[in-house]
């Protein structure tokens, strides 16, 4: 060890002897870790205490109190960490907030013209899938559709020189049906019901097609994948274009059209000069019974119905009625078949407390040439009243 005992006056002191190594007191990290945040509230105390001094208000006195700088900071950082979340702006029972910030973390991973681009064909589908191909849209299609499978179908004999959709009578010559060879017109309704059927089957495969497309496109927009529109849009575009045709060839269809003629329907070639005549379906809406002002009563039922969506005209019509399980023969004969040129019929004789099959569709004519459906009713008429010692027993029953 060196002497500091020589050393002159002006020399520093000496330092202080350190302890060795054994001799020193072990204080646990954790007690310096104690002693430090000791310190710190001190600090902390220091500062409320010069505050309350300032009067800065109630809320420093009111932090002042027993565990109020507790809460005050857990406060203070539970508010720092929903800041650093987000969760601030954004209502956590609305799922679209939650897809929202999906957007922003999308927008954030992209650059900023491509995030620019995945908008926009984003939206684009977006309206395609609000406005051209809406889930009302497809439903008001659906019961159109529902609609045509109750039509019935008629062959119109129309001169070419006749505008289409002109079906005055009077504007039609009256020799025109003369003129017709029955046999080949007859072959032309087999054809007008094969053409109508394809019809029917075509419109409702695109309906299927618009459905099926549909889905697929609202799963891309659902997506949080940003490829199909991006690296895929070309695949998305050709998607759009097919459903967008598959409208078209819908809404097309919807109205029945021309009938192919192969051959002359006017045979006598004899004639000065053989017209020419066009071949067209028709479509007439379905009858309906009125299902609120058709009623049965003991003995005699009333029907009444009409033609949907179209205004009421002078048709004839043809009402189907019988008894459903008869027990009896006689019974059994109560059925038939009553033409009607009105919209209401009363049909009498029929028995008491027992179930009517009533059914309602137009007379055939000669140009119809499809008729899937009609409508059908079943009522049951009211049972007998009760009289004479039925009655009386059972008025007794009642007293007593």
């Amino acid at each position: 060890m060196e002497d500091y005992s020589a050393r002159g006056p002006g020399s520093p002191p000496p330092p202080r002897p350190r302890a060795a190594a054994s001799q020193r007191p072990l204080v646990p990290r954790a007690t310096r870790g104690v002693r430090r945040e000791a310190g710190l509230w001190q600090v902390r105390a220091r500062l409320r205490f010069r505050g309350r001094a300032s009067g800065r208000g109630p809320g420093a006195a009111a932090g002042a109190g027993r565990g109020g700088l507790g809460v005050s900071r857990s406060s203070r950082i539970m508010s720092s960490h929903v800041a650093g979340l987000g969760l601030d702006k954004m209502k956590l029972g609305n799922p679209q907030s939650f897809l929202d910030q999906e957007e922003a973390d999308d927008q954030q991973l992209l650059e900023p013209e491509a995030w620019r681009t995945y908008s926009e064909r984003r939206n684009a589908l977006r309206e395609f899938l609000t406005s051209d191909l809406s889930p009302h849209l497809l439903k008001r299609h659906h019961a159109r559709m529902q609609l045509l499978r109750k039509c019935s179908y008629y062959i119109e004999v129309l001169p070419k020189h006749l505008a289409l959709g002109d079906q005055n009578p009077l504007v039609l010559p009256s020799t025109l049906f003369q003129l017709i060879d029955p046999w080949k017109f007859q072959r032309m309704k087999k054809v007008g019901t094969a053409q109508t059927k394809i019809q029917l089957l075509l419109l409702g495969d695109l309906l299927e097609q618009l459905d099926h497309g549909r889905a697929e496109l609202d799963a891309l927009l659902q997506s949080p994948d940003p490829r199909p529109f991006l690296a895929d849009w070309a695949l998305v575009e050709r998607r759009l274009a097919d459903v967008s045709a598959v409208m078209d060839s819908f809404l097309t269809m919807m109205v029945p059209g021309r009938l192919h003629v192969k051959h002359r329907l006017v045979s006598d070639v004899s004639a000065s000069k053989i017209p020419h005549i066009w071949l067209m379906l028709s479509t007439k809406m379905p009858v309906v019974f009125d299902r609120k002002e058709s009623a049965a009563h003991q003995d005699w039922a009333r029907l009444r119905w009409f033609v949907t969506i179209q205004p009421a005209t002078s048709e004839q019509y043809e009402l189907r009625f019988r008894l459903l399980d008869p027990r009896t023969q006689q019974e059994y004969a109560q059925c038939g078949v009553i033409p009607v040129a009105a919209c209401t019929f009363d049909v009498r004789n029929l028995l008491p407390n027992r179930s009517y099959k009533f059914t309602i569709k137009r007379a055939e004519t000669s140009t119809l040439v499809y008729e899937p459906w009609r409508d059908s009713l079943t009522l049951q008429t009211k049972p007998e009243p009760l009289e004479g010692p039925a009655l009386s027993h059972s008025v007794r029953e009642m007293i007593f």
